[in-house]
């Protein structure tokens, strides 16, 4: 299941949240197909002005962070390197599509890969798929 946590401003989010939630799930769709719209599961955190800090100080217009959570074995298969590019790419997009042109260079993208029997739902190791 791909998860995506957003952290952005309070105020640059107010308003805009399901146009950010449909964007990023369309994102996720265009690279991986329409099996994974029902799966994508997005996280908005909207931070107050002064509770984001870059080079020691307040910062006062940050691009929005994105942490996209995705299984470890996505970085090992032999399209890895195109899969990531494109994931980068749509989501970096789908946040511009939503705040403006402004945002995209400083936009943070990270895919986090969790390793096989390392996560769990209601309780229950996921395990890992036989070989």
């Amino acid at each position: 299941m791909p998860h995506l946590t957003v952290h952005v401003l309070e105020s640059d989010l107010a308003g805009r949240e399901t146009d950010l939630i449909e964007a990023l799930t369309d994102a996720v769709v265009a690279v991986y197909g329409e099996w994974a719209r029902d799966i994508v599961d997005v996280r908005l955190i909207g931070l107050p002005a002064g509770r984001w800090g870059i080079g020691g100080k307040p910062a006062e217009a940050p691009a929005p962070s994105v942490t996209f959570g995705i299984k470890e074995a996505a970085f090992s298969r032999p399209d890895a390197e195109e899969i990531v590019a494109r994931l980068i790419s749509e989501v970096t997009d789908a946040v511009v599509a939503v705040f403006g042109e402004r945002v995209r260079s400083g936009v943070s993208v990270e895919l986090v890969g969790t390793p096989a029997g390392r996560s769990g739902i209601g309780g229950v190791l996921v395990a890992p798929a036989a070989s």
